[in-house]
């Protein structure tokens, strides 16, 4: 496949953020690894030490949403460098804590920071290169979250062991410092900025389908939070894994079925999309429906060889959903509304679904078991692939471009030789 020349280094922007997703995740998850050493030395309880993931998430959603539309207003490569900053140093500053109290104010500021960087990073790969290639160079963007997010647990395990989990901090916050840097001298995709004219959130909510791309995201979240908060713990207890064997297989196989499933789901999604309007969100559906059943399977297994083949179909399968998400969530808004659209996800599915996920099924697992916890975040992924087929049906019905947002779309030139399928019946004829 031939890629054009588009304005400002496209894939010098995407490697650079892509770079950025994965010192996030890594700064995001190294303290999991770390918890024994912190809880050791604080003298903490469980419900302390989820308190710090549950701070976390809660600051990153309140900020994700105001940052989001912040980018869309003003600069999206300042708000991502600031942001960048602003967490290296918090995770820099959290090896410096005295008490739990401080720890625990500091990993907020952390998801404050992080919340600055998805929505506008995004909005800029969106915008950086054709509507062919839109959920490819999206997964290609995702693919730095999954790795990174292994490599700050592995990390976190190395680290804490050879130096503890103070300097842990010292080392991986340097080099979003550095990063947050490189940012400023990126290209930014120029954009429609209407400032006098922002998208309300009244008139997103207002779209059928974006608004069911949110309650489905939300079940689908929350299945996925489950099984990564309690997949160790499940591998360790019913399959006979012991719990160094657990986080370095599950983790290799997560990173090698992610990878070959975000790429094969944004490839599929954008060829797909070429031809229908809803073909990115048809991938999502098959994805998680699909891969259902063989994660059943895989809780059910007799044996770790059974387990671990079909955990790594199910994983393949479940992860398509990577760049076809934030490529029709930008499919379904104005331009200069993207990052917003993606920040109003975010917002939604982390205070709906991120929270809960390891209470609920936790409460579960304490009445019945282990087993028939993860049952129900099984059933949360069933719904949320129902949700998406009516999402499906809500794109069928109005188009990608639905008329509450009319005003507001700004015209996008397609790139030589290139068609735009995804285009609703209202607004074809004038985006031909």
């Amino acid at each position: 496949m031939s890629i054009p020349r588009f304005h400002g280094h496209p894939w010098r922007v995407l490697t650079i953020l892509a770079l950025i997703n994965f010192v996030n995740y890594v700064d995001r998850e190294i303290i999991y690894a770390l918890v024994p050493l912190i809880q050791a030395e604080f003298a903490l309880t469980y419900t302390q030490v989820g308190l710090l993931g549950t701070v976390f998430s809660i600051f990153h959603a309140a900020f994700t949403l105001p940052l989001g539309m912040l980018a869309d207003r003003t600069s999206r490569k300042k708000v991502i460098s600031y942001g960048v900053f602003f967490w290296s140093m918090m995770t820099f500053l959290s090896g410096l804590v005295a008490t739990y109290r401080s720890l625990l104010g500091v990993r907020a500021l952390v998801g404050v920071g992080e919340a600055a960087y998805s929505p506008a990073a995004a909005a800029i790969i969106t915008g950086s290169f054709a509507r062919r290639l839109r959920a490819r160079v999206q997964g290609m963007f995702d693919l730095g979250m999954f790795v990174g997010g292994a490599a700050g647990l592995a990390l976190g395990g190395l680290l804490g062991g050879w130096v503890g989990w103070r300097p842990a901090f010292f080392i991986v916050g340097v080099p979003g410092l550095i990063l947050a840097l490189s940012v400023l001298r990126l290209p930014e995709p120029p954009v429609k900025h209407d400032h006098k004219n922002p998208v309300p959130l009244t008139r997103l909510l207002r779209v059928p389908a974006y608004r069911m791309v949110l309650v489905a995201g939300g079940f689908i979240t929350f299945a996925g939070w489950a099984y990564i908060f309690w997949g160790t713990t499940f591998v360790h207890e019913y399959k006979g894994f012991d719990l160094g064997e657990a986080g370095v297989i599950l983790g290799l196989t997560l990173v090698v079925a992610g990878a070959l499933g975000i790429s094969t789901g944004a490839a599929l999604a954008d060829r797909l999309a070429r031809r229908f309007p809803w073909g990115r969100v048809v991938v999502i559906f098959l994805g998680f429906l699909i891969s259902a059943p063989i994660l059943y399977g895989a809780f059910h297994a007799q044996s770790k060889g059974v387990f671990l083949v079909l955990f790594f179909c199910g994983s393949f399968f479940m992860t398509w959903y990577h760049g076809p998400l934030t490529a029709t969530l930008h499919d379904l808004t104005p331009p200069h509304a993207h990052a917003t659209a993606v920040g109003l996800y975010y917002f939604f599915v982390n205070l709906s679904a991120t929270p809960w996920a390891p209470l609920v099924v936790g409460k579960v697992a304490d009445h019945y078991d282990l087993h028939t916890g993860l049952h129900v975040a099984l059933a949360a992924q069933v719904i949320g692939a129902l949700g998406f087929l009516l999402v499906i049906y809500f794109i069928r019905r109005d188009g990608l471009r639905h008329p509450a947002l009319a005003e507001f779309q700004a015209m996008e030139a397609p790139s030589p030789g290139e068609s735009q399928p995804g285009i609703s019946r209202l607004d074809a004829s004038r985006e031909r």
